[in-house]
């Protein structure tokens, strides 16, 4: 729960994001890049206003004003208003989604001639369930970890999971994606890259504007890095399985897609930089993988072979070891082992025969996640 007695506003002045993600309300997202957990607007107004000497002419009445009309408009607005201790104004800058509208509104209150802090980079994000795709304008490139030349209009969960470091709140996340129930709602940091870190806050929604979710990402400066700690173990087992040639992904049975690579990416799979994710799979392989679902539900193995796409647009026969998420059943996610299959032409001359190839490993993951934990100090 967030605790307002711990409110504090530095000497100068902060931004206050007020997020407009869902038609049921608005809601304080953060103030000068502190999350503030869908907390009441008005109320986080209230504690600005009485952080100010004797600003006695400012209200919420005159910050409501501010906020709808560069909502209703999106643009800035700039309101100018006499106070007993002065004039002052209020700023409030939109934040765009993909589609030009608007995600969040940026609220500044101070004395007029006072400097005003620049805010950090902001975008709105629009989750289609449809598509299983992301949309994000270009504006996403001022925020730290996202250079230009990795931007994309769209992408996968999968290709935005990949960009965070040490993230661990994955089925959360997916399982307000692929169940969007309105009113549901999830904010949390992330760090992308090496330094740079996010504040997303998402809701679902489930309208005529949109089966899915609208996001708003907030550049919330540079990671500390006293606070940055990567296990041993994650580091140990991530680097195991890479000596092993071992590729885990957990997918989305019914929807047929890659959610998140556990390991490090099969290197023969085209993944990212799809219309759909779902494009991974061969269009007459796809119910295959969904007809697991019922099994893997009973808490069974499954194994499946599936044509993948590749680099070069065509399909590589893989194997596909599927195991029940542990923890999690909330949605029908799977872990799936990806072993390359090679097909006969694929194969040297004088063995010209189906074999199956996994890179310098001849193991069963059982056998691999078990001689991974063994190899940990």
């Amino acid at each position: 729960m967030l605790d307002m007695g711990s409110f504090e506003v530095p000497r100068n002045n902060p931004w206050l994001t007020v997020e407009m993600l869902a038609p049921e309300g608005m809601s304080a997202a953060s103030v000068g890049g502190q999350p503030r957990e869908f907390a009441g607007w008005q109320r986080v107004v209230q504690r600005l206003l009485a952080k100010m000497p004797s600003a006695y002419g400012l209200s919420t009445a005159s910050a409501c004003e501010a906020l709808s009309a560069a909502s209703r408009d999106a643009v800035e607005v700039d309101l100018r208003m006499v106070t007993d201790a002065g004039p002052h104004r209020m700023l409030a800058r939109p934040v765009l989604g993909p589609a030009g509208d608007v995600h969040a509104v940026r609220l500044w209150i101070g004395p007029v001639g006072a400097r005003v802090p620049v805010p950090a980079p902001a975008v709105g994000g629009i989750w289609d369930l449809a598509s299983q795709t992301i949309r994000l304008p270009a504006g996403v490139t001022e925020l730290a970890g996202m250079p230009p030349e990795h931007y994309a209009p769209a992408m996968s969960i999968a290709e935005l999971f990949h960009r965070w470091t040490g993230f661990d709140r994955h089925a959360e996340v997916l399982d307000l994606l692929y169940d969007p129930n309105p009113g549901a709602s999830l904010q949390f940091d992330v760090t992308v890259g090496i330094s740079g870190r996010w504040l997303i806050s998402m809701r679902a929604r489930d309208d005529l504007r949109t089966r899915g979710a609208w996001l708003l990402i907030e550049d919330a400066g540079p990671v500390d890095p006293h606070a940055q700690a990567t296990t041993l173990e994650r580091v140990a087992l991530r680097e195991a399985h890479r000596r092993a040639g071992t590729h885990l992904g957990v997918l989305q049975v019914e929807h047929a897609s890659i959610s998140h690579w556990l390991t490090d990416p099969a290197p023969w799979v085209r993944w990212d930089n799809l219309a759909s994710p779902v494009e991974v799979f061969h269009p007459d392989d796809r119910a295959q993988l969904a007809d697991m679902a019922e099994r893997l539900r009973s808490g069974a193995a499954a194994t499946v072979t599936l044509r993948v796409l590749n680099h070069c647009g065509g399909y590589t026969p893989a194997a596909l070891s599927l195991y029940p998420y542990p923890g999690y059943s909330a949605r029908h996610l799977a872990i799936a082992e990806f072993v390359r299959v090679a097909v006969p032409e694929d194969s040297a001359p004088v063995k010209p025969r189906m074999v199956v190839e996994r890179s310098r490993c001849r193991t069963t993951l059982a056998e691999e996640v078990g001689a991974a934990w063994h190899r940990i100090p």
